[in-house]
């Protein structure tokens, strides 16, 4: 038996308990077979599924988050809140991407209460993918420790991307034609490189210095960025009185 076929992944499913759960339940009861790796947690809207979920899932090791809703435009709130979900999807993948995680082992499909074959077919393709990508990591060539830094450090970013969702990443209309135009955009291409990356970076370097002193030049090699970039955040930074350079040593450390 193959490696690929002996791998068993650890999968997370939070799904909406108006529709994909009912989804979910009539698999079973209609006894469709899907893999048992999967574990369900139930929420109330897909709306709640929060990039910290996300982000902690693979922090904590599992290699893939499926998030189910309502089909968009039948979501049991008046609010639509599986635009929500549409929306966290689509940046998150973004950010995983750029973090070095696959962002394919992020998925949002949507799933009626009467589509127990539908469920269960989603569920026995998606754990097939992640079982020829392997643990996570192995398809990022990642290790263990740098995964957890980056996963960690872009969740700490969570509250600030939240609110730069409601002031500058908002979509105007709520269809899907108008999220999927926005988030392929190179406006939002734009606007994440200005509002998220930078911060990102500044989160990355303030996680380093967090474990000893460093240099500009190690922080630069560490992070692949360049020294130009680097001095740019610790200029910044030391106005801001988070670091102090350390003359004795040559180097910039927690303030």
């Amino acid at each position: 038996m193959s490696t690929e076929l002996e791998f068993k992944p650890r999968m997370l499913g939070i799904i909406c308990n108006w529709c994909c759960y009912g989804g979910a339940d009539l698999a079973g009861v209609s006894r469709f077979q899907y893999p048992p790796f999967i574990r369900l947690v139930r929420v109330m809207c897909s709306a709640r599924v929060d990039l910290t979920h996300i982000f902690r899932a693979f922090s904590k090791g599992l290699d893939a988050v499926f998030v189910g809703g309502c089909h968009l435009n039948d979501c049991h709130y008046v609010t639509n809140g599986n635009y929500d979900a549409l929306g966290t999807v689509h940046l998150c993948k973004k950010l995983l991407k750029h973090i070095g995680v696959n962002p394919e082992r992020l998925r949002l499909e949507w799933v009626s209460a009467g589509e127990g074959i539908r469920f269960a077919n989603i569920m026995n393709e998606y754990g097939a993918q992640i079982q020829k990508l392997g643990p996570l990591g192995k398809d990022e060539g990642m290790d263990r420790k740098e995964l957890k830094f980056q996963l960690d450090a872009a969740a700490r970013l969570v509250p600030y991307i939240k609110l730069a969702q409601m002031e500058r990443l908002r979509v105007p209309l709520r269809t899907e034609a108008a999220y999927h135009a926005f988030f392929s955009s190179e406006e939002f291409d734009r606007l994440f490189d200005e509002l998220i990356l930078d911060k990102l970076a500044l989160s990355q370097i303030m996680s380093l210095l967090g474990e000893k002193p460093r240099s500009t030049q190690e922080i630069a090699e560490t992070l692949r960025l360049s020294s130009s970039a680097v001095s740019h955040h610790m200029k910044n930074s030391s106005k801001q009185g988070l670091i102090k350079y350390d003359v004795n040593r040559g180097c910039y450390c927690l303030a």
